[in-house]
This record gives C-alpha cells, structure tokens and sequence, in this order.
C-alpha cells in the first residue's frame, strides 16, 4: 500500500491481552526468551505474557514502578520504582536497590526508562503529587554510578536511540515537545538539544516511543488514540489509530521484530468513558510493516 506522507492509516488492531491496566507502560520484547514484558505503573506490578501459550505472569512490586529494563545476566532486570533504581529478580519481585538519587524528594518517583546499546540505563523522575518541573533525567552506567543529565522536568517520556547511536530522544509530556540530542555512544554525553517535533495542536501529548530499523520514531500519543511514525527529521509520516484514548508506549516484538505492541491506560477514565473504550488498559498490536531493533540491556 502506498502511504503518503502524514497519512492516517486504516490498520488492524489486534489485543494480545485483554486487561485493565490503570497505567501499562515499559512493553520490552525479550528476544532470549520471545515473551513480553511490560508494567502496570499503578498495580503497582510487572507482567509477562507468552505467546506461546497465551499465558500472562503477574508479579507484584511494592511501589509505583515506571519503567523496568533486561540485563545481560539472563533472567535478571532493572526497575526504576519510586523508592530508585533496583536489580529485580523478575520470577519473585526481590529487589535490591542501586541508586537513590532523590531520596530528598520523597513526592518524586521515576517514569519513563531505557537502555542506550553501550548498556546504559536512562530514566526520568516526576512529582508524583503536582505537574511542576521537579523532575529530571538520569543515567545509570555499569559501574552503577548515577549521574544528572538534564533537571526541569514535568514527565519525563520518549527515551529512545536512532540505529546509527547518533540521535537521542527524549520527550517532556507536559511541554507537548519531543526533544532530540547529538550522541556519543562511547561516552554516553548528550549535546546541542534541539526541538524534534512541536506537538502543539495535536489530539494528545508525547508519551513513550521506540525507533524502527529505518531509524524513525513512533510515539504512543497520550489522549490522542494514536501512534504516530515521524522521520528522522522530525515529519509526520504516518498516524495509526487506535481503539483507546490513552496509549502510553510501543515496542517492536515477536520472531522477526514486525509486531509493534502498544500499552494503554484506564487511569481517570468515567465509567462512560470505559464503557465506550473496552479495550482500554490492555495490549494491543499491529503489523505496520516495517520492523524494529532487538532491546538494549544494562551491562552492569
């Protein structure tokens, strides 16, 4: 199908699994294990589901956790939660925490996190009481040192790296900009912020995104009921929509890295507005017919 460019795409939508997530968020395709895994911020837990058998494991955690990430060890993880950043034992919950970086703002939690591929881990904070900027973005390297990037953050989303390990996005929900960076993969240093695309006018805010093999950004649009694909220069693409108001992020999975999941939220929804969006709070999927990158995981 020829696709012009900004075009909204009429594309099946697929549920991998129905659930009422009051805010999914973090779908990460493992592909050691060909299984995803994503959280329920405010379960708060974190789930797995296998498509092989269609099962969904749901482990609790103790606090609202914002975004997890594999390590290499095999069937270890990182969890970003609002108590810091931990290792996690995924199968028992057992956390063992690494790095408080804000223990002194006891209303902050942290959001949005990935890795970068030299197995970096980056994640944002946020007040979890009131939108004011008393968040800020961090970076965790393998030595577990803990380092401020970027201070003045409303609600941090939208990590994500082009395939050349050139380009870093980052997303502040609530100034409705999608940000981008020059960067350094040995180093990890991030310079000239630039505004990647001005989201002003559109029908939701910036949530969680990935990249695909063709180096563009697709971005889950909170309120929006939509992805949106945008190019390297920062261009609408090409718009899919979905089912639910609230898609929160996206990742390529499945054998061949051709399936784009997508988490969603039921959080402040009316009944109403539940009864008229039934798939809200669960895993959907579509095939947009391009294909993504395999995760990144923490090296330390």
């Amino acid at each position: 199908m020829a696709i012009q460019i900004g075009q909204s795409v009429a594309q099946s939508v697929d549920v991998v699994v129905k659930g009422t997530d009051r805010l999914g968020e973090c779908p990460l395709w493992c592909d050691r294990e060909q299984v995803l895994w994503w959280v329920d911020s405010r379960g708060p837990s974190l789930k797995r589901w296998n498509p092989a058998d269609g099962q969904v494991r749901n482990t609790v955690l103790p606090s609202v956790v914002g975004s997890v990430a594999f390590r290499e060890r095999s069937g270890e993880m990182l969890a970003a939660l609002q108590t810091g950043i931990h290792f996690l034992d995924p199968a028992s919950g057992a956390l063992h925490a690494i790095a408080q970086p804000e223990a002194h703002l006891p209303e902050n939690r942290f959001n949005d996190g990935r890795c970068d591929r030299a197995g970096r881990f980056w994640s944002g904070t946020m007040s979890d009481a009131k939108r004011e900027p008393t968040g800020s973005l961090y970076r965790l390297s393998a030595d577990l040192s803990c380092k401020l990037i970027r201070s003045d953050v409303i609600v941090p989303n939208s990590l994500a790296w082009s395939p050349d390990n050139r380009t870093m996005y980052f997303a502040d929900t609530y100034r409705g900009m999608i940000r981008a960076w020059d960067f350094d993969l040995a180093s990890g240093d991030v310079s000239n912020e630039r505004v990647f695309c001005d989201t002003a006018g559109h029908p939701g805010r910036p949530d969680g995104s990935c990249v695909d093999a063709d180096g563009c950004l697709w971005n889950a649009e909170y309120g929006g009921w939509r992805l949106v694909r945008y190019t390297p220069a920062g261009k609408i693409d090409r718009v899919i929509e979905l089912p639910v108001a609230n898609p929160t992020c996206c990742c390529f999975g499945g054998a061949d890295l051709d399936t784009l999941y997508v988490t969603t939220a039921t959080q402040r929804l009316t009944p109403e507005e539940i009864s008229k969006q039934p798939l809200a709070g669960s895993v959907l999927a579509v095939r947009p017919g391009v294909r993504g990158l395999p995760e990144a995981r923490f090296a330390g």
